[in-house]
């Protein structure tokens, strides 16, 4: 045993002395990755660095790249994944390298911190958000929504040729739920005038501004910028000073109405900490995880949806068999379909996982290696470096997903017709280990309500359908320019009995659904 081991340790040695020395040398490959990417000469052949990065990580026999003038490997190999989100956990934390380059946004918010002030959040948000209550108050919140703003919006262009955002659609829809729920703030983004909240653009401002700092060659940039108060670095000054305002205006009026008896994550917080900064930096992490993933996530799905209308159709059928099924009578007009039958639909949920897998809303995810280690593909890591694995490019790859990995595909998911789940180091969309992500149902439900809200109501397609994405900057995934939607038009679901019917699908969020129109076939 003991010859073993140190057999083991020899080999481990030599590993890191190997390693150490490709590093010192930066092969002439690695060189030229660090060359395009300073001189930025990868976008001659590529509209966005996710996709350079992508080309990179599937030429790499190891499906990991290490990108010096960053201090970055970045990888995209599964078991990789799993020993920085597993195996080694307490050697890869977010470090002081990103709590200072997201610290102005974020502050000491969950997203941003690791040991105890982690374990403290993830703990207090775990109790809250697998509350019955504070989930029912979600689904209030996502069921006025739908019914009272995204329905009526989109009934408001059905047949004219006017030509709409759909992204900006999601976002304004999901930040106001998430405002809701978050403060008990109510921003009013997604009435039908789609009024301009100055809120919500710092709020923006602020996210692709501190995400600018991630990519900076050096740190000294920025932070000579934030000194002096030039460029970039005012502008996010400036945004966040209203998102500050924002969150302290919020939490004072709060605690002037008390907040025992109201659901808000913020008033649930306010029941267990009394320092208002940490309140706003809990309440910010959570702004944008709940509004930005959900809002990218459906974006995502209608940009494959309008290039797979078999797909679009295939939901329709399954949707058409629950309503079915559940029936009392024929001559009944209620069909009530509960969450529990919404667990059945196992093809939508298996289409929301294959939109997710090549679309992710966060593409890439950074850790900082507190000490020396060894990745399992043999990669060697130095104390210090930033560590990130790559969802974007990991669903892109042949030897994670098979040859048709850039196809979409639900059925990939299921077998004998129902949904099977794939390894979260395989899949990390959410995560995985002990930071996965812990409103990962809520959203899947909330993204699944509206995708069934407007199939069921409308054709949507995408303008140039079949034109890929660009994504601007940011900590999650953003359609450069928006995604334009010409003459949204209205559709009529038909049930197997011979009826026709709009459905009011918001009120599966209360557990049934209703017919509001109908018109015999």
């Amino acid at each position: 045993m003991k010859t073993q081991a140190n057999e083991q340790s020899s080999m481990e040695a030599q590993l890191v002395r190997d390693s150490e020395q490709e590093e010192d040398g930066m092969g002439d490959t690695e060189c030229e990755i660090c060359k395009a990417f300073l001189t930025s000469s990868w976008t001659k052949d590529f509209d966005n660095l996710c996709d350079w990065y992508t080309h990179l990580l599937k030429k790499s026999s190891t499906g990991s790249i290490h990108i010096h003038v960053l201090g970055n490997i970045v990888t995209a190999d599964p078991g990789n994944v799993e020993h920085i989100l597993r195996t080694r956990f307490e050697n890869y934390r977010k470090g002081k390298l990103f709590s200072v380059l997201l610290g102005d946004l974020l502050g000491k918010g969950i997203f941003n911190v690791d040991g105890d002030l982690w374990k403290f959040q993830r703990k207090m948000a775990s109790l809250q958000l697998g509350s019955i209550s504070v989930r029912m108050h979600a689904f209030d919140v996502v069921e006025s929504e739908v019914r009272t703003r995204l329905i009526p919006l989109l009934l408001s262009v059905s047949g004219k040729q006017r030509v709409l955002d759909l992204q900006d659609v999601f976002r304004r829809f999901s930040f106001d739920n998430i405002c809701k729920f978050s403060f008990g703030f109510d921003p009013g983004c997604l009435e039908l005038s789609l009024p301009v909240s100055e809120f919500a653009e710092a709020f923006d401002l602020a996210s692709k501004l501190t995400a600018q700092r991630v990519l900076a060659p050096s740190s000294l940039i920025w932070k000579a910028k934030r000194v002096l108060n030039l460029g970039s670095e005012k502008e996010l000054k400036q945004a966040i000073k209203m998102v500050d305002e924002f969150a302290q205006r919020m939490i004072k009026q709060r605690r002037e109405m008390g907040f025992s008896d109201t659901h808000d994550l913020l008033s649930r917080f306010m029941g267990t900490i009394d320092d208002d900064k940490y309140l706003r930096d809990i309440v910010v992490s959570f702004l944008l995880a709940g509004r930005d993933t959900v809002a990218s996530g459906l974006t995502g799905f209608f940009l494959l949806l309008s290039r797979h209308p078999k797909v679009e159709s295939a939901i329709r059928e399954e949707l058409e068999r629950v309503l079915s099924a559940t029936s009392p009578s024929p001559t009944d007009d209620r069909r009530f379909v509960s969450f529990d039958q919404m667990r059945e639909m196992h093809y939508l949920h298996a289409a929301l996982c294959e939109s997710l897998r090549l679309f992710p809303p966060v593409q890439h995810d950074s850790k900082s290696a507190q000490d020396d280690d060894v990745l399992p593909d043999h990669t060697f890591v130095r104390k210090g470096t930033r560590v990130t694995y790559h969802p974007y490019a990991m669903g892109r790859m042949e030897r994670i997903w098979g040859s048709d990995c850039l196809e979409f595909n639900p059925d990939r998911w299921l077998k004998n017709g129902r949904y099977i789940p794939e390894s979260p180091y395989k899949y990390p969309v959410f995560q995985a280990g002990l930071r996965v992500c812990l409103g990962k149902e809520m959203a899947l439900v909330e993204m699944k309500c509206v995708i069934l809200a407007i199939i069921s109501r409308f054709n949507i397609r995408v303008v140039n359908p079949n034109q890929g994405p660009r994504f601007a900057p940011g900590l999650t995934a953003t359609v450069r320019g928006g995604v334009s939607v010409l003459g949204v038009k209205g559709y009529l679901l038909s049930l197997e009995n011979g009826k026709k019917f709009i459905m009011n699908l918001v009120e599966i969020l209360s557990g049934e659904a209703k017919v509001v129109d109908v018109e015999l076939g």
